[in-house]
């Protein structure tokens, strides 16, 4: 079960959807030392992330971004902070594409 939960819809074209969640990996791998996999798929995109004391997946697909996240016991106690943020970027991030 998922400590963090974001899913937001979206009316970017695909190949924006895509980038998106591109430039996501990019921050979490240079910003938050993340290890990431990306897993294009037929109609959802997958990105699995790791870190210790954070692991998760953010789905892409044409309608909207899902973000789940598992906190280690450490990160719980910053859990709503962690999640403003996510929302904060992807916030920013939609509105330079729109």
């Amino acid at each position: 079960m998922a400590d963090i939960e974001i899913r937001r819809l979206h009316d970017l074209n695909w190949a924006q959807a895509q980038a998106l969640a591109l430039a996501w990996r990019d921050q979490a791998q240079n910003d938050w030392g993340m290890t990431c996999t990306y897993t294009p798929g037929e109609q959802q995109d997958s990105l699995h992330f790791e870190r210790p004391g954070a692991k998760g997946q953010l789905t892409v697909n044409a309608q909207d971004f899902v973000l789940q996240m598992e906190l280690g016991f450490l990160l719980r106690a910053y859990k709503r902070q962690i999640a403003e943020k996510i929302n904060s970027n992807l916030d920013e991030a939609l509105a330079k594409l729109a």
